[in-house]
């Protein structure tokens, strides 16, 4: 099959939204947590969360057009502390849910199940439930004017994860905890590993790690 950018313009718009969500293929699957100054809880799925680098360590993710009202955004704004929790195996649905339109008042946390936990040095909540878990502070914000979207640049504050899970080099196997991918909007991947190979060099031949 071929799809032209004008074909693509002309589908249905679900449909259209299916197809070029799927074009990038597998995505980090995340539940993000906030606060609001008034001490509510709100917790969203994302699947665009990407690395921007490492010293300093930032990470970013991509908010949608804010004409309606966005918990999340808002939030991160007012507070400029959120963070990132890996979606695992045993909670894919209640991490779903999350992406139904709930109202301020009423926290996706207590709606779908899932637990906020809070750690004395930071102000937003992160979700008991994941292994891997990442504080963040806005560095921030750059609007993407093509579709009216933002991304939202953070700085990694505090990390948690499983001792085990964290190698001798470096290396963090985030496949030890049973954490899931996202392809297109609804389609949840289990991660395994496959193959680790070594530095690449003009020079050298490559080595499994």
């Amino acid at each position: 099959m071929k799809y032209t950018a004008q074909d693509i313009a002309q589908l249905e718009r679900r449909k259209r939204g299916h197809l070029v969500n799927a074009l990038s293929g597998v995505k980090s699957a995340n539940l993000v947590g906030s606060v609001n100054d008034k001490g509510q809880t709100n917790l969203a799925i994302v699947s665009s969360v990407v690395h921007l680098g490492s010293d300093p360590a930032l990470l970013g993710f991509i908010q949608r057009p804010t004409t309606v009202e966005k918990h999340t955004y808002e939030n991160i704004v007012a507070t400029e502390r959120y963070t990132f929790n890996a979606i695992e195996n045993s909670f894919i649905e209640k991490a779903h849910q999350t992406s139904a339109r709930y109202s301020r008042a009423n926290s996706e946390f207590d709606a779908v199940g899932l637990t906020p936990e809070f750690s004395p040095d930071f102000l937003a909540p992160f979700v008991k439930e994941s292994n891997i878990k990442i504080g963040l502070s806005l560095e921030e914000v750059i609007p993407i004017k093509s579709n009216n979207t933002k991304l939202m640049v953070g700085r990694v504050e505090v990390i948690y994860f499983p001792e085990n899970s964290f190698k001798e080099d470096g290396h963090l196997a985030i496949y030890e905890n049973n954490v899931v991918g996202i392809s297109g909007l609804d389609t949840y991947l289990n991660i395994s590993k496959n193959t680790r190979l070594s530095y690449a060099k003009p020079d050298l031949p490559l080595k499994k790690l």
